[in-house]
């Protein structure tokens, strides 16, 4: 029996020839992220006894999460990152001024097809858009691999979804994976890998695709992957990148279990407090009024993301009762979003511009929800308190519904606008 995408490059990592299904495997890992948790992740790296980090190059790190520090205890965090990174000789280091992690390493290079990518943050699962295996892992995970360049990985089945039709207006990735996710539940993904395939998912950016892995995590997924093809190769080319390795599963590796879904007719999602698989058909929701609407993060920051919300918001105003934010993922998709006009069309509309990183999305800092206030956003998560008070509420919803209902101040069908 063939291999699958998955036991491929477990394969590689571990210097074997193939590898089974829930076997165990100890992987050298091809690039490790890690974020403002790098504080914690050295301390207990120091407390391993070893002296200097395995291979620095293997590392990349990104200050994302509360940028520019909000507080003193925030300001020592990312003093304690940039002194520990300047020790140990880290030059893949990006402070504070250019973004979400997870727009950040596709970007600069540290995420290509065939790699072997683990990072301590559930979210790491994104760069599966590029045709890599990206998985999150622990602090102390990572501390460890700093220490002897290794970790053990349990080798997961593979569940496929394949994707036909034809996305209607004003439907998007978002809503696609809001319903899978809904279908599924939080744990219908458990520790699984999910290959996306079929003509929907072919004929998607890898903008939207990276919306799709991403968001693996929420249907508790080990990894979520694309194969790497044409759009991939134009889209790394575009970020300066020419040579790569494209891996797939053999036409005979053992698939656990097949989904097949028509996007033809799919509606706008959302979901609803407090659960992301609390999805259902935005028209249930209509007319919940709302206090904010959040369009970024490293779920929906990118370029189409907020070229998407433009075009709803262009020559109107948001509604009087709304705060909505815009967070770029990067700050090269803040500049490009800046030199196409985007950002001047969501600022006439009476959108607040914000530097690009995960501002409110975690509840750190930059928009944090009061008791009783009600917020749409584009992240990937609305856990009670994840934004702010355990009183508040958040929906999950594409950038076209973020951006139809920051104009209604209602939850609204982006369909309607």
């Amino acid at each position: 029996m063939g291999q699958t995408f998955t036991q491929k490059i477990l394969a590689r990592g571990a210097g074997k020839k193939t590898v089974a299904v829930s076997e165990i495997v100890d992987v050298t890992p091809d690039v490790v992220l890690s974020h403002d948790n790098t504080s914690a992740i050295a301390a207990t790296f120091k407390k391993i006894g070893v002296e200097k980090v395995d291979k620095p190059s293997r590392h990349v790190i990104v200050l994302d999460h509360c940028v520019p520090a909000a507080s003193e205890k925030y300001a020592q965090n990312h003093k304690d990152v940039r002194e520990f990174v300047a020790a140990q000789g880290i030059k893949n280091f990006y402070d504070v001024n250019h973004g979400v992690c997870h727009q950040v390493l596709p970007e600069h290079g540290h995420a290509l097809p065939g790699q072997l990518i683990v990072g301590s943050d559930s979210h790491t699962t994104t760069y599966g858009a590029l045709g890599a295996f990206a998985a999150g892992i622990g602090r102390s995970e990572t501390a460890v691999i700093m220490a002897t360049g290794r970790i053990w990985l349990r080798v997961p089945e593979t569940m496929r979804v394949v994707v036909s039709g034809k996305f209607p207006r004003a439907v998007y990735a978002k809503d696609f994976i809001l319903k899978l996710i809904g279908d599924l539940g939080a744990d219908g993904g458990l520790y699984q890998a999910v290959e996306f395939t079929g003509p929907a998912i072919s004929s998607m950016d890898v903008d939207d695709r990276m919306t799709l892995c991403n968001m693996t995590a929420e249907m508790g997924a080990k990894n979520g992957y694309i194969e790497a093809d044409e759009q991939t190769a134009a889209w790394l080319k575009r970020h300066g990148v020419t040579s790569f390795e494209r891996v797939g599963s053999d036409p005979d590796a053992e698939i656990a279990r097949t989904l097949q879904y028509d996007v033809s007719a799919l509606e706008p999602q959302v979901a609803a407090p407090h659960t992301v698989d609390n999805v259902h058909p935005v028209s249930q929701h209509a007319g919940t009024k709302l206090n904010q609407a959040l369009l970024g993060t490293c779920t929906n920051g990118r370029l189409r993301d907020l070229q998407q919300a433009a075009d709803i918001v262009r020559g109107k105003k948001v509604h009087p009762s709304v705060r909505m934010l815009v967070f770029p993922a990067s700050v090269d998709v803040y500049r490009a979003a800046m030199a196409d006009g985007t950002l001047m069309t969501l600022s006439e509309a009476g959108a607040i511009l914000m530097n690009p990183g995960c501002g409110p999305c975690l509840g750190a800092h930059e928009g944090i929800l009061a008791p009783g206030e009600v917020c749409i956003s584009t992240a990937n998560r609305n856990f009670r308190g994840r934004m702010g008070s355990r009183d508040a509420s958040v929906f999950l919803g594409s950038p076209a519904t973020v951006a139809a209902s920051a104009l209604a101040g209602e939850i609204t069908d982006p369909r309607t606008m």
